[in-house]
């Protein structure tokens, strides 16, 4: 099964010059899906973690699967103001603007050795992010996994600078 037949590119969104990869008919053929998964799985072993970060809002769906796959912790990255409790931030740019994540203080353990995880890596802004914001709040980070890399946007070359260890599914 070839996953990037179920990513189709959609040009000039959200900005002209931006080809957005749309996870919508992965995420609606649960072979695909499960594939998805599985093959993200079989990455994550190459990892020595014990929860998974979720990035918002398409790594909420691939982190959670993956975190009941391997039976894994699971905690969220969000957007601002979207936690009750105090939480940890981190702001960042973006190939098309800027952006913050938080995380709750409550939702990982002291211990913890944390996976990112998100759908698709393009400049790397969004996991440098949740990498800084992770380690300023005294959290160790083993990688990151995404579904697809887009290579012509050097976010591997990015996170290998930050030192990041990182694999992706599918290179497009």
């Amino acid at each position: 099964m070839n996953l990037l037949d179920y990513l189709p590119g959609v040009p000039n969104f959200p900005k002209p010059g931006i080809l957005f990869r749309d996870i919508s008919p992965l995420l609606a053929n649960p072979a695909a899906f499960k594939e998805a998964i599985a093959q993200m799985g079989a990455l994550a072993q190459n990892f020595d973690y014990t929860h998974i970060l979720g990035i918002e809002s398409r790594g909420f769906i691939f982190g959670s699967a993956l975190a009941h796959h391997a039976h894994k912790g699971l905690a969220l990255a969000r957007k601002p103001n979207k936690l009750p409790l105090a939480s940890h931030k981190e702001f960042y740019g973006l190939e098309y603007g800027s952006d913050c994540l938080e995380i709750a203080q409550s939702s990982i353990p002291k211990n913890a050795k944390v996976l990112l995880i998100d759908d698709v890596l393009a400049t790397g802004g969004t996991l440098i992010a949740a990498d800084k914001l992770l380690r300023s709040a005294g959290f160790e980070v083993c990688g990151a996994i995404t579904l697809l890399e887009i290579a012509s946007l050097n976010g591997k070359q990015m996170l290998d600078q930050h030192g990041i260890a990182n694999i992706s599914v599918l290179v497009s």
